[in-house]
């Protein structure tokens, strides 16, 4: 049960991050690379955490915080960046 479980939670996170990376690839704009730089950090963490869960250990969750706070102050900062360049428009 735990290798078929192991298996389904792989093919759903690799198939997310090739959503990711072809939408991170594509664009158009800036905000859709955004979101997709956003996309692809949120299932790194959710893989991270689900290595951590399986294996029952959590020397991991410092490396979860740090990609966590990564993800979120580029996203701000990419954000504040595309409205000042937007003209104001969000």
């Amino acid at each position: 049960m735990t290798t078929f479980l192991a298996v389904i939670l792989t093919t759903l996170l690799s198939v997310t991050a090739m959503l990711a990376l072809i939408r991170l690839y594509r664009g158009p704009s800036l905000i859709d690379r955004v979101v997709a730089a956003d996309m692809l950090l949120a299932t790194l963490v959710a893989a991270v955490g689900a290595e951590a869960a399986v294996h029952r250990h959590a020397t991991t969750l410092p490396v979860l915080v740090a990609i966590s706070m990564l993800g979120f102050v580029g996203s701000v900062s990419l954000v504040r960046f595309a409205v000042r360049e937007g003209g104001g428009e969000a």
